[in-house]
């Protein structure tokens, strides 16, 4: 006797008793049936308990013991527990086709449900693995800046297309191979229901060997009102928190097919860019006259500047014989261009102006608001508070500097303004209202 015929003649134990003591046989049947499957539960649960005691404790043990993190990462994710289901599966795929004998129909609905389990639990494994490498790939260095989510995602809907594959097999009755054969026809349909996945996937790889953007850039998305830093990117989304603490959702496509700043130049660089303009009014331009060159000389960080450039300009007025009397004559200093100079010898001696990084003073196109006199400089501070306070710091002297120079700023008038004007003029004011 064979060790498989003997185990049939142990599942039909029971049901030969019962006959044997007069019990009909169709009960006996089903008594049995009961019978063996309590026994197999309950050796189910045994077997569960066995696991959960030793297995997993065991695979726990080994884990604390190794050096590296990723074994840990694996028991976050349950891989132990899935594993651990591969035994009372196999007891299960085993005993019951034996207990199932005389039910043919049963057996056959056991295999599927059965079958079906399997590439399940072979997808959670799988799942398992790579969530846990996800999370070990984490804490590398090395990874910390790249889209490691889109990619776990891209191989997890491989694997479930693959389960969704074999199921739909199981279910039809089909050879695999022939029916993704038979999905050719369909193949456009796909196509447009994957399309939004297939656009993140195309956009991550491209995101990621182009260096697009990385966790941790900080990027201005006007479109969608996102301005902050890059927390996670993700097959479909690019997920951005905002310096209010919101989040705000990017599809990953756009990223590739749209315009948006990346401040990482910037944050990488040794400086922060400071650009800001003040308009000056035209017809408060001049050339300055004996009077204000001895006022401007007071000023101590540009007095030795001024000295030696009128020297310079006196000495070329003579040579050339200029009439001086008439200020267009020859050549001449004007408010203006001594008022750039002090801002430009201003942000030299500032402290948290960079000095090895561009400083521009620059005389910008004339327009309806008059002269913009555009300051473009780096602060070596490029914390977003910091570099506020010493772009407001600088524009706070720069714009109180100008009067000194008899240079105004301009200013559209409100209706204080007008008031003040026609009271100056008629000498009363205008009702308010």
């Amino acid at each position: 006797m064979d060790l498989e015929e003997g185990f049939k003649i142990l599942i039909c134990l029971f049901e030969n008793f019962l006959i044997d003591q007069g019990v009909n046989s169709t009960v006996a049947l089903y008594l049995n049936l009961l019978l063996n499957i309590l026994i197999l539960i309950l050796i189910i649960i045994g077997v569960n308990y066995l696991i959960k005691n030793f297995v997993i404790t065991t695979f726990k043990n080994f884990s604390d013991k190794t050096t590296t993190s990723f074994d840990d990462y694996l028991i976050k994710t349950k891989f132990p527990k899935y594993i651990g289901q591969i035994l009372p599966i196999l007891i299960i795929y085993l005993t019951v086709p034996y207990i199932l004998l005389e039910f043919p129909l049963a057996i056959k609905a056991f295999y599927f449900v059965i079958d079906i389990y399997i590439i399940l639990l072979i997808v959670w494994v799988i799942r398992s693995i790579l969530r846990g490498t996800k999370g070990y790939l984490r804490t590398l260095e090395s990874f910390h800046d790249k889209p490691v989510e889109s990619y776990i995602q891209v191989i997890m809907i491989i694997v479930w297309l693959f389960a969704l594959l074999f199921i739909v097999a199981e279910i039809t009755g089909k050879d695999v191979i022939n029916f993704i054969i038979s999905l050719g026809a369909a193949s456009a349909i796909l196509l447009l229901i994957f399309k939004d996945t297939i656009l993140g996937f195309v956009a991550s790889i491209q995101v990621s060997v182009n260096d697009i953007v990385r966790i941790g850039d900080w990027i201005t998305f006007s479109k969608y009102g996102a301005d902050g830093t890059v927390t996670e990117i993700t097959l479909a989304t690019v997920r951005v928190q905002n310096f209010d603490n919101t989040f705000t959702s990017i599809p990953t496509y756009s990223l590739i097919s749209e315009s948006f700043q990346n401040w990482r130049g910037m944050q990488e660089s040794p400086g922060r860019r400071i650009k800001r303009s003040v308009f000056i009014k035209q017809n408060s331009v001049k050339f300055i006259s004996a009077e204000d060159f001895e006022k401007y000389k007071n000023i101590q960080i540009i007095s030795s500047y001024l000295e030696d450039r009128q020297n310079e300009i006196n000495e070329y007025n003579k040579t050339h014989k200029v009439d001086t009397k008439l200020p267009l004559n020859g050549r001449n200093q004007t408010n203006l261009g001594i008022f750039r100079k002090y801002i430009d010898t201003y942000l030299n001696n500032h402290s948290a102006v960079h000095k090895e990084m561009y400083i521009i003073v620059r005389h910008l196109q004339p327009t309806e608001h008059g002269i913009p006199i555009e300051v473009l400089c780096f602060s070596r501070d490029k914390r977003w508070e910091n570099f506020e306070y010493i772009t407001a710091d600088i524009f706070d002297h720069v714009i109180a500097a100008v009067s000194y120079f008899d240079l105004k700023l301009y200013e559209a008038p409100s209706g204080d303004d007008i008031r003040e004007y026609f009271s100056k003029t008629y000498g009363q004011g205008i009702d308010s209202k």
